[in-house]
């Protein structure tokens, strides 16, 4: 078995990241970066708004120099690499959603295959495997000779992908690939991007805010805070209590139990439930919501909950009144608090 520091595809030391000011001095926004990602895992970057996710993985991919420490690709360090040496080993899909009309879904992906082609950028018989392979690996077979403008935001991301696919490089850098997507197409997105390190062995470096998807899916997380990047498994990082230091607010905080952030409510009543399966799971989570805390059935409580499937009796003093759904049921506990 290979150690870690042979696997290293992506490794920074002591770096630091930022920008030119208006003076030509570098303003650090980020500092004592020591992260490292390894050949087949998906790394998401996990942080608040202008922590600094754009700037590292744009520096991390060539499009702004580093400040200080070690930044390097493969063992070698970015500064010392050509430009075209870096397209070969490394491709980019950003943000923005890309609009373009009059190109098709196979035009567009074979863009990633310019690093490879000659003066005349004729696509030889091997570029339209890997354009079609790529196409394919993103579930678009079919969609070659679509036109891009015509596609809806999920698949014109999909197209992207497949065109850093195309590239054929070693490491894939995305900057917020779902930022704009509805749920189910993040969800699609994120698993096309483990699938493509598991199978592939790419490196996938990718920022998100969508804390729930990363988790599932990363096989590591480089979560920035304000004053240190601390990396891990997803699980790691929530038995250490890292999350907790995510987003600094009175009204949320991270249930490790459940691994999601969370409203903090003012508990209005305590209640007893009864019932079991998934019934009963989701009359917790709607009494968590309505303020209501569920206690142990030896606890003293104000109210008792009995859950039958779809249907909930709850006994109050000398009432028992019954409901056909949660939303009557939460409906009625709230007038009790009026």
């Amino acid at each position: 078995m290979k150690s870690d520091q042979q696997d290293k595809i992506i490794d920074l030391s002591n770096a630091s990241i930022g920008y030119l000011g208006k003076s030509k001095a570098h303003k650090i926004i980020k500092s004592a970066i020591s992260v490292y990602a390894l050949k087949g895992e998906l790394v998401a970057v996990i942080g608040e708004n202008g922590i600094g996710k754009s700037t590292l993985l744009r520096t991390i991919a060539g499009f702004q120099p580093s400040v200080e420490g070690d930044f390097r690709i493969c063992g070698k360090l970015i500064s010392t690499y050509r430009e075209k040496e870096l397209a070969l080993l490394m491709s980019f899909v950003s943000t923005e959603i890309i609009k373009v009309s009059n190109l098709s879904v196979f035009d567009l992906v074979s863009l990633g295959r310019y690093p490879y082609t000659n003066w005349f950028g004729k696509l030889l018989d091997e570029d339209h495997y890997l354009i079609e392979e790529a196409i394919s690996a993103v579930g678009l077979q079919g969609y070659e000779y679509r036109m891009v403008n015509h596609l809806s935001d999920g698949e014109r991301q999909k197209v992207m992908i497949a065109r850093s696919l195309a590239q054929n490089t070693e490491i894939i850098v995305l900057d917020e690939p779902t930022a704009f997507l509805d749920l189910s197409n993040k969800y699609e997105i994120v698993h096309i991007l483990h699938q493509l390190a598991s199978e592939k062995e790419k490196t996938i470096l990718f920022s998100t805010h969508d804390l729930t998807t990363a988790i599932a899916e990363s096989d590591r997380l480089w979560l920035m805070l304000e004053d240190s990047v601390e990396q891990g498994a997803p699980e790691d990082l929530i038995l250490n209590g890292n999350f907790d230091a995510i987003f600094h607010s009175k009204h949320l905080y991270f249930d490790r139990e459940k691994g999601d952030f969370r409203i903090r409510k003012l508990t209005k009543k305590v209640a007893h439930v009864h019932g079991e399966g998934i019934a009963m799971d989701w009359t917790i989570k709607a009494l968590a919501r309505n303020g209501f805390e569920v206690v142990n059935l030896t606890d003293p409580a104000d109210i008792t909950i009995i859950v039958n499937y779809q249907e909930w009796t709850v006994i109050h003093l000398t009432k028992q009144i019954k409901f056909n759904s949660l939303l009557s049921l939460c409906r009625y506990l709230n007038s009790l608090e009026r």
